[in-house]
């Protein structure tokens, strides 16, 4: 077979193009990729022709002569068997090996890494540009409620449930595959890491990561985590609401309301199951899909007696036991506030 089409090309070359027969096998097996560093990565759109694979090709810069590419795929047949997905281009490939990885569809996965501390929309939006389907399409697959069902949760939590990790898939893997492979991966971590502290402490998984997703909007280090956890563990203990700002921001949002960076007055009374100044204990499900460390921290919170704490302007938080300390707290961080922008209006 190999024997036949090379012939046939040669043949092409020869009478067509003028060429002597010998340069013939120097054009296919010569390299027709330039001499990168590194490989290169192309997408080649749904069904693709000959002419759109070239246009892929060429703005990925990975063809050093797109007319000998041009030739031997219409002289093989092989420019109407081109298949769709990513492809990882080697430097100094040569035309023979580019048509027939392509045409065979010898796709390489694409890295895809979701990130924590993320809602519905922003992790469709990211495994959407990572991957073909877009972001409608997998808004679609986290509101699928029989996907959601299989999976043991609920379409207004699933979202919550997506491990952030980096993850390999094929460039085409349809939303289901994604949103399973990423809920897989949260039970697995769960089993192994969280399991035996939740049990500890009588919470169920959906609590677990309920908590967690508060923890991971409060906290912006690591080591705090713990902590935060406790507060909000001895606060449920005592039956006191949460008092979680990260909830009230989630529930302006989710009602289509402002996004606000710092929660006043007036946004507390907004009624909404996820308002924890109004409700007692936990909402309803996550606010974000929370992190492994705020996932740890949730499952086995840090033993204390604090049941506030307040920001510090270091982007860490003072931890109170009282009322009245948190108070103080609170306003020696409004001073702090008020320095920074005195500071910022002053000139130079």
């Amino acid at each position: 077979m190999r024997a036949r089409w090379l012939f046939g090309l040669a043949a092409v070359l020869l009478f067509g193009g003028g060429l002597a027969v010998g340069v013939g096998g120097a054009v296919l097996f010569g390299p027709n990729t330039p001499a990168h560093d590194a490989p290169r990565s192309v997408y080649l759109p749904p069904d693709p022709s000959l002419d759109a694979a070239l246009d892929s090709l060429t703005r990925a810069g990975v063809l050093a002569s797109p007319e000998t590419f041009r030739l031997a795929a219409r002289a093989t047949g092989w420019g109407a068997q081109l298949k769709s997905g990513h492809y990882r281009i080697r430097p100094r490939s040569s035309t023979y090996r580019l048509l027939d990885k392509l045409r065979r569809g010898l796709q390489d996965p694409v890295r895809l890494r979701l990130p924590a501390g993320r809602r519905a929309g922003a992790l469709a939006r990211t495994m959407g540009a990572g991957l073909r389907h877009d972001a409608h399409a997998f808004r679609t697959a986290l509101r699928d409620t029989a996907l959601a069902a299989a999976l043991g949760t609920a379409p207004s939590r699933l979202f919550g449930y997506l491990l952030p990790e980096t993850y390999e898939f094929y460039w085409e893997a349809p939303p289901e595959r994604v949103v399973r492979r990423a809920k897989t991966a949260f039970d697995r971590f769960y089993e192994r890491e969280l399991a035996a502290g939740a049990e500890r402490h009588g919470f169920t998984k959906r609590e677990v990561v309920t908590l967690a997703s508060i923890v991971e909007q409060e906290a912006l280090f690591d080591a705090e985590k713990p902590r935060i956890a406790g507060v909000y563990l001895n606060r449920l203990r005592r039956g006191w609401p949460l008092q979680a700002d990260p909830t009230v921001q989630y529930a302006l949002v989710d009602r289509g309301g402002e996004r606000v960076t710092r929660v006043l007055y007036k946004h507390l009374e907004i009624d909404h199951p996820y308002n924890t100044y109004q409700i007692q204990g936990l909402p309803p499900g996550p606010i974000a899909n929370p992190s492994p460390a705020s996932l740890r921290a949730a499952a086995s919170p840090e033993q204390h007696d604090y049941f506030y704490f307040a920001a510090d302007g270091t982007g860490g938080h003072t931890f109170s036991r009282t009322l009245r300390e948190h108070n103080r707290a609170a306003q020696k961080y409004q001073r702090l506030l008020d320095q920074r922008r005195a500071d910022e209006r002053s000139p130079e």
